[in-house]
């Protein structure tokens, strides 16, 4: 049984069909909207009326949402079945296939809901990125940004240096930057599967980006979007706690900009509107937010507790 972003089958019929073939598909509307626990019901009565039991095999085709979505049915289905990732996006191929954490939404909270459940493989075909919207693409992009700024300092000049290329382009360097990143992540996996320590690392911008994604902001930004102004905050708190290296800011505002990705809080997200939000995160703890922040490129902080004051001024800041 497989679960497919509904955008595919207009764009990557072909290829879909390549995938599937005769297998059943059962259609995931676009956007976060489709990630909640009403959805995740709907498609598990699916599965039971077509008599998938639990020798039964899910497939993943789309996007962070689908396979989020797939992954918390399949691991919650008849207690746990297996399933396959086949990300669509450049997002899902280096970040959300990669790792086994699989969530829906709570109201006002990102992945409130979920499990650690390991797919059984992870297929990332870039030829489903010849169709993917650029805005999706530099939202995806972000992703990789944020595992070089943890782990690896020469994959952030590869990006830097062959930005336009990797932006517009499907060959060998897209190519050997989606597996850097792939490896990246893999590795800091293996070492802490079910995030009790190091593996924290990589929610790098996901603090903030999480509470912007989750405000109920108009217009609807990207998680990748969201991620680009979460690690600008974490490096503006930074440099505010005499923390990071001097230079390193400006840097990453440099980089996602030239990517044409958000640097700056919209003028219409009220710093409490945040705070509230912060409260709701998973990471939260005691009704505080935990940031990963850096001391310098690879060389990341984890669980650590911000003063309410130094990230108001943040927020100030970056509203200006």
């Amino acid at each position: 049984m497989a679960l497919v972003d509904a955008h595919l089958p207009v764009v990557q019929a072909e290829r879909l069909d390549s995938y599937l073939r005769d297998i059943p598909r059962l259609i995931v509307p676009r956007g976060e909207g489709s990630k909640t626990l009403s959805h995740l019901e709907g498609f598990a009565n699916d599965l039971l009326a077509l008599g998938l039991g639990r020798d039964g095999l899910l497939v993943a085709l789309g996007g962070g949402v689908t396979g989020d979505l797939c992954g918390t049915l399949a691991a919650s289905y008849f207690r746990g079945i297996p399933f396959i990732q086949i990300p669509t996006t450049l997002l899902a191929q280096i970040d959300s296939s990669v790792g086994g954490k699989v969530a829906v939404n709570l109201q006002g909270a990102k992945n409130a809901m979920g499990y650690f459940h390991q797919p059984r493989a992870v297929i990332a075909d870039l030829a489903f990125l010849d169709t993917l919207e650029a805005r999706e693409k530099r939202a995806g992009f972000a992703e990789m940004i944020k595992m070089a700024a943890i782990a690896d300092e020469s994959l952030l000049d590869t990006l830097e240096s062959k930005l336009d290329s990797l932006l517009t382009k499907s060959g060998a360097e897209l190519e050997a930057a989606i597996e850097r990143s792939c490896i990246l992540k893999a590795k800091v996996v293996e070492q802490d599967e079910r995030e009790s320590g190091l593996r924290e690392i990589l929610n790098f911008g996901h603090t903030l980006g999480h509470a912007v994604e989750s405000s109920g902001l108009e217009p609807t930004w990207l998680h990748g979007e969201c991620v680009a102004l979460g690690m600008v905050a974490a490096l503006s708190l930074g440099d505010l706690l005499n923390m990071g290296e001097s230079g390193m800011l400006a840097r990453m505002e440099n980089l996602l900009r030239a990517a044409d990705l958000p640097v700056r809080l919209p003028r219409n997200l009220s710093p409490e509107r945040i705070l509230e939000t912060l409260s709701h995160d998973k990471k939260a703890r005691e009704g505080k937010s935990r940031w990963v922040l850096l001391e310098n490129w690879a060389q990341p902080r984890w669980g650590l507790d911000v003063p309410e004051k130094a990230l108001l001024q943040v927020l100030d800041q970056l509203r200006s």
